[in-house]
């Protein structure tokens, strides 16, 4: 290997001090609080934003997957069908991540992170369905599936609006 050159580690890559400024007074890794979040971002993610949740793969690598989402009491409802992959990963390692975006301003957004804490079969597909009337309005149209829902423990979370942390320090 090159002089110089940054060394992978299992799950981070090694920069130089300087590297890692990216903003005066903010520093990768940011700090990441912990739950449960404070209203303004709870108020946020009840909202039918636009998602994407990421589950670890096997051989160690991200998965990740535009999804639904229910925000309930601290915790996410998410729902899928039998055949997805991210079923699998989360039965094979529960910790996941899911970041909600503001629909009209990508930049802000929330990034929660924590574990599968449950999953069990929807088979009346109450939650798909739940969810379906929370983003379209409608029931569940593929009525034919086989669903399943998982709720996630949040452990911590960061918002981000543009250039800083959201909601700024101090605010609810």
């Amino acid at each position: 290997m090159a002089t110089g050159t940054p060394r992978l580690c299992r799950y981070e890559l090694r920069l130089p001090w300087a590297a890692r400024l990216i903003a005066p007074g903010f520093h990768y890794p940011a700090r990441v609080p912990k739950a449960p979040v404070p209203d303004a971002v709870g108020e946020f993610l009840a909202r039918p934003n636009p998602a994407v949740i990421a589950t670890i793969r096997p051989d160690g690598f991200p998965h990740t997957a535009a999804t639904w989402y229910a925000w309930e009491e601290g915790r996410v409802l998410v729902n899928m069908d039998e055949t997805r992959r991210r079923l699998d990963y989360m039965r094979r390692d529960p910790r996941v991540s899911l970041t909600a975006l503001w629909d009209d301003e990508w930049y802000r957004q929330v990034t929660l992170i924590g574990e599968v804490v449950s999953i069990e079969p929807d088979p009346e597909l109450r939650d798909i369905d739940r969810l379906s009337r929370h983003y379209s309005g409608n029931p569940f149209g593929a009525r034919h599936q086989h669903r399943w829902s998982a709720w996630v423990r949040i452990d911590r979370w960061f918002g981000w609006d543009g250039g800083s942390s959201w909601p700024p320090a101090g605010g609810s």
